[in-house]
């Protein structure tokens, strides 16, 4: 995975910069997100692994179904990235392409894991808190993960807040050992 992202970081760099210039970032925002689903699809992805399927059959292949959804840019981004073996990097490209338009709009993505439903007012706090601290606007996404027992497990950009009794209960379980 760190691979994946590794060789994804240029690309959508390069890409966002087009799209900032181009005054298009939500329509690139749109097209890396469609061809991402296209790539994660089981059916296209075992196409894309196959070595009996050259690299000119497996571009026309994404661009007739891209057709109606790619500009010429896209287009030719789909070409580079099937001429030096880098389709599988499109889901890591939109994902960084996203970070870059968070920053770029002063957004921060969090995503909240919670063994329960979170509440509006508790959202609404952590928000607050969060504004606070990051000084940008805060687009909050929540999960439940049962497995957390209670308590909360908070991903901000990159970094990790677990106040999770889960979490807790493995920071114990580390003192302990050592």
């Amino acid at each position: 995975m760190a691979e994946l992202a590794t060789f994804a970081r240029p690309y959508a760099e390069a890409v966002f910069e087009l799209a900032v210039d181009a005054d298009n970032i939500e329509e690139w925002s749109n097209n890396l997100n469609f061809l991402a689903a296209i790539i994660e699809d089981s059916t296209m992805a075992a196409v894309i692994a196959n070595p009996k399927v050259n690299k000119n059959t497996l571009a026309r292949i994404l661009l007739d179904i891209g057709n109606d959804h790619l500009d010429e840019l896209g287009k030719n981004l789909v070409k580079i990235l099937v001429d030096n073996h880098r389709l599988p990097t499109i889901p890591q490209i939109a994902l960084q392409y996203e970070q870059l338009k968070a920053q770029h709009y002063q957004h921060i993505k969090v995503d909240i894991s919670s063994a329960y439903p979170v509440e509006p007012p508790q959202q609404q706090e952590i928000e607050a808190i969060l504004q606070k601290h990051y000084h940008k606007a805060i687009d909050i996404n929540t999960h439940i993960d049962k497995s957390l027992l209670g308590g909360w497990f908070i991903r901000a950009g990159d970094q990790v807040i677990d106040i999770s009794v889960k979490g807790r209960i493995q920071q114990l379980a580390s003192e302990l050992r050592s």
